[in-house]
């Protein structure tokens, strides 16, 4: 084979996985976003979040997660984290509000998104973030596997961390609407179909027992839901009495279907506009 043929076949290998880029600085924001094709760390300047006092009904994993991320930012053991439960009630909201509260206490944290379908890049995120001097919550949002997904595991070397083991300066926090992020027909199926069928599901199920923390997030009650909307109006000077504002937004709730801190403030950007109030971007 000539060189000119050997030098062709190097650059197509180069392309299709090409090498991580330099890591970017750090110090230049909070917030960053991992993209692939190729390897990079986008800084965030402004990242889309609502202040931890307006998160209402998840007062406990509130303060677990908070506790947790404090830990973590000060160089001490911490959990992965995985957030489930109802949607619509705050399980992203929480993760990046509890990262603005602890990275104004310590600056050298930083947040890190990583898309679902990414997962089978992290090992070359994680070579990329080992030995920085900051410290990173990874997050993945929305987090969940179907049947003929693999990308699972590749989930286990932020958890589990392989040979080298998780970086000590990185810590995975994850939400879905699923405990064990697979859905119960696809645990069945598993279960029905395999020679052993206890084995068969083990490996997909016990991925979710990974996660030191488990967080869980339920529907809420009405009154859950109406100090939800009382406190979006108070913080951003929406005027409008009780009567009123209670009426409304059961209303607004009972076309929806269902109560959720989403819903709530969809109700409020409504109530807002039409009250002429701005909301922040």
């Amino acid at each position: 084979m000539t060189d000119d043929a050997l030098g062709r076949i190097a650059a197509a290998l180069e392309r299709m996985s090409p090498a991580p880029r330099a890591a970017p600085d750090f110090a230049a924001a909070q917030a960053f976003v991992w993209h692939v094709d190729p390897d990079r760390l986008s800084p965030v300047q402004r990242v889309n979040r609502i202040d931890l006092a307006l998160l209402h009904g998840i007062d406990r994993a509130r303060d677990t997660l908070l506790q947790n991320t404090r830990q973590f930012a000060q160089g001490l053991p911490a959990n992965n984290a995985l957030l489930w439960g109802a949607r619509g009630m705050g399980k992203s909201s929480l993760v990046k509000a509890v990262h603005a509260v602890v990275a104004a206490e310590a600056p050298g944290l930083k947040i890190v998104e990583v898309q679902r379908e990414d997962l089978p890049s992290i090992g070359r995120l994680l070579a990329l973030l080992r030995g920085a001097q900051a410290r990173f919550v990874l997050f993945c949002d929305d987090l969940s596997f179907s049947h003929d997904d693999e990308h699972y595991k590749s989930l286990k070397a932020v958890l589990d961390g392989g040979i080298e083991g998780r970086p000590e300066n990185v810590v995975f926090y994850a939400t879905s609407n699923r405990r064990h992020l697979m859905p119960r027909d696809m645990i069945e199926n598993e279960r029905s179909s395999a020679i052993n069928p206890s084995e068969a599901v083990e490996e997909k199920v016990s991925l979710s027992d990974r996660f030191g923390l488990w967080l869980g997030f339920h529907a809420c009650s009405q009154d859950e839901y109406l100090a939800m909307v009382r406190g979006y109006c108070t913080a951003f000077g929406i005027r409008i009495d009780d009567d009123t504002l209670r009426a409304e937004a059961i209303e607004w709730q009972a076309t929806r279907g269902a109560r959720s801190g989403r819903v709530a403030w969809q109700f409020v950007v409504d109530l807002a506009g039409r009250k002429g109030v701005p909301l922040p971007a």
